[in-house]
């Protein structure tokens, strides 16, 4: 089954789509696609062909978004904790991630055409060696794609993810890179692997669930979230158009903390460079108070170093992960 579904919506569904896009669109959606398990079980189908069903409908929901204009999808494909699962579920996952992802390099002219940008999100060592190679093709054959983005969250959770994100910034600062005053919020943030992406405008979970489940907890924290009880081999355009109703319905409250916590985070560095400032000349002062003229001179000349010193690292974090899908491209052409 293809991941890119041509085809047009039927007259009611345009009808409907045109009517949601004069209001606020979420650019940015996320799916947390449960539900496939109970689908197979409610259909008497062995769990792999549920899982099977539900790639389907996220082929089929990405086409919806492309009608809606909805430029970004991420999904949680696969979450660390279901390596708990038997064998013989995780082993047949695997095959079936290999399977999408072998398909979805025979479609390469495809993704070049709707320029469809793959990422992969998470720790990719856990997986098998094979599917992470055919992940490093497809995530590099599509990187200069740019109208949408689809981000696949696999062997994936939001506290590894977080974890991940300190554990590279404590390492930025032991190669001297960063200093420990750079460590901020803002930081941490761009050493998400999500860093690429701006955060979820809006975030469906199916199946009557309503727990996160370890995904996206930093990028969701202002996100309109909408639980919906429908299976996820089930979700119809209609479910869809419902929860982006929703997303309209709270747009207003949804932007304003979005805009406050923006202005609080700027407050927080300008009050976290002063006292970087006040420290440094208060220990080459030579015992002199600073007028307010060499002080704020000092903050802004403290404020570019530290900005030059965070792109420099980001930029080595980011030759770091290019890396990494290099050398598996580079031991897949040797095997």
């Amino acid at each position: 089954m293809s991941w890119i579904r041509e085809g047009e919506l039927n007259l009611l569904e345009k009808i409907s789509a045109n009517i949601l896009k004069a209001g606020p669109m979420p650019k940015h959606v996320a799916f947390i696609m449960d539900g496939n398990r109970r689908f197979a079980r409610k259909k008497h189908m062995e769990r792999q062909e549920g899982h099977m069903q539900g790639f389907n409908k996220l082929a089929e929901t990405l086409r919806w978004c492309k009608h809606l204009n909805i430029q970004e999808v991420t999904v949680y494909a696969f979450s660390i904790e279901n390596f708990k699962r038997s064998k013989n579920e995780v082993d047949g996952l695997m095959v079936l991630a290999k399977q999408k992802f072998e398909k979805l390099l025979e479609e390469r002219e495809n993704l070049e055409k709707h320029g469809v940008c793959i990422r992969v999100l998470g720790d990719l060592n856990m997986l098998p060696l094979d599917l992470q190679q055919l992940i490093a093709k497809a995530v590099v054959s599509t990187k200069s794609h740019n109208k949408c983005f689809l981000n696949v969250c696999f062997a994936y959770t939001s506290r590894y993810e977080i974890t991940n994100a300190v554990r590279e910034m404590a390492w930025g600062v032991e190669q001297g890179l960063i200093k420990a005053s750079d460590v901020s919020e803002a930081l941490l943030s761009e050493c998400l692997y999500s860093n690429n992406s701006p955060n979820p405008d809006l975030l469906i979970r199916t199946s009557g669930e309503v727990r996160l489940s370890d995904f996206l907890l930093w990028q969701t924290s202002h996100s309109c979230l909408v639980f919906q009880s429908v299976l996820w081999p089930e979700y119809s355009f209609w479910n869809l158009c419902e929860a982006i109703l929703q997303y309209q319905l709270n747009h207003k409250s949804i932007q304003k903390a979005r805009d406050l916590h923006r202005d609080h985070q700027a407050l927080l560095q300008l009050e976290a460079d002063r006292a970087c400032v006040a420290e440094h000349l208060q220990h080459h002062g030579n015992g002199k108070p600073a007028d307010a003229r060499r002080r704020q001179e000092a903050l802004q000349h403290y404020a570019t170093c530290r900005e030059e010193r965070i792109q420099d690292f980001l930029g080595v974090l980011q030759h770091k992960r290019d890396s990494y899908y290099s050398d598996l491209l580079s031991d897949a052409v040797v095997a």
